[in-house]
């Protein structure tokens, strides 16, 4: 079994400048900068076979390259239960193709649908038992947070493993988008 999701990897200078804005939540597990992304499709844990499967309907994918921008954070959660920060991405119709056609090659690839509303993010940290105060207090910090348009020519299907660190990421296949 596998562990994959399709995503776009952020340039160097946009990771590094979020990871300026990782301070003043104690408790947060703050992401590094190379496993910033913006997720399409989260796939899941994959027998291999559908891995190749799943590979080979994302490699079909095309639909020209575009540019999207991160604006705003917030956090996914309430109260004690917040588990997440994140920072947002710019309504983008061209992304919301490109994550469509994630969902409609996983489809392909016989995997069941996604349930939830696609809602394209980074996700900066991970939370348990964070002070809410504190995560209201970042935010308001960085709400107004806009980055200059990234440009987009491909995506990536990375696999995810468990580490004494949280979450490791390795890219698997890379598609271009022409």
């Amino acid at each position: 079994m596998i562990r994959l999701f399709a995503a776009l990897a952020l340039p160097h200078d946009v990771a590094q400048a979020l990871t300026r804005r990782q301070k003043g939540v104690e408790t947060a597990r703050w992401r590094p900068p190379e496993t910033l992304h913006v997720t399409l499709r989260f796939f899941g844990d994959l027998r291999e076979d559908v891995a190749r499967d799943l590979d080979g309907e994302l490699s079909a994918l095309s639909g020209g390259g575009f540019a999207f921008e991160l604006s705003g954070v917030g956090a996914f959660g309430e109260g004690r239960d917040i588990h997440a920060i994140w920072a947002g991405v710019s309504e983008s119709p061209q992304l919301a193709r490109l994550a469509k056609a994630c969902e409609n090659a996983a489809r392909r690839a016989g995997l069941k649908p996604e349930s939830r509303h696609y809602r394209p993010h980074v996700t900066l940290a991970y939370l348990r038992h964070a002070d809410p105060a504190e995560v209201a207090a970042w935010i308001q910090a960085n709400n107004l947070l806009k980055s200059p348009p990234i440009a987009v020519d491909r995506f990536g299907l990375y696999s995810s493993h468990q580490t004494k660190d949280g979450s490791a990421y390795r890219l698997e296949a890379e598609y271009p988008l022409d």
